[in-house]
């Protein structure tokens, strides 16, 4: 049923909340912000990931592991590979319980999904981060499949920059290395 209120220019307008006030917003350099917000990735080992094709979508609970200035995470399969499979680009979100709009804290990634080949270099190095052995991956009955996460932006939302003078929104474009 199509509401009187939501018309094309009303959700226009929601949709460019953000960046009409981040345009005023007092903004963090990148290179304070940077290192805040890989300490909090680091600090949490679970994440939302969205992905999408077409009409289908979906958001799955995962582990991931950040180092090497990108999301890893070790998945024996789901309907997320059914995305995929169409569509590499993704968004994941990492995030405290909320407990008030005083202690706010997650980011929203926007970025580019990656399959790693099963034992290649990188899957192996992946695996040994996680403490993963060669020998256990090959007895699995299916193979463990492993998703990386190349960043583009990351969007955070810390109450603790209002502390700092800053808005509590910050915006990090994130290039690879």
């Amino acid at each position: 049923m199509a509401s009187p209120y939501y018309t094309g220019e009303t959700l226009d307008a929601a949709a460019r909340y953000w960046q009409e006030k981040d345009a005023r917003s007092a903004r963090l350099d990148a290179a304070r912000l940077r290192p805040l917000v890989e300490q909090y990735l680091q600090a949490h080992n679970t994440c939302a990931l969205a992905t999408g094709a077409g009409d289908f979508v979906r958001c799955t609970p995962i582990e991931y592991s950040w180092h090497d200035g990108c999301f890893w995470m070790f998945s024996e399969g789901g309907q997320k590979f059914r995305a995929l499979a169409q569509n590499p680009n993704v968004c994941l979100a990492v995030f405290d319980p909320y407990t008030g709009f005083a202690s706010l804290h997650g980011v929203q990634v926007t970025g580019r999904a990656e399959l790693v080949e099963p034992f290649s270099p990188a899957y192996l190095a992946h695996a040994e981060y996680k403490k993963l052995s060669r020998a256990f991956l090959e007895k699995l009955q299916s193979p463990m499949h492993l998703i990386r996460v190349w960043p583009r932006r990351m969007e955070c939302l810390f109450s603790d920059f209002k502390e700092w003078g800053c808005a509590p929104r910050q915006t990090l474009e994130w290039a690879a290395e």
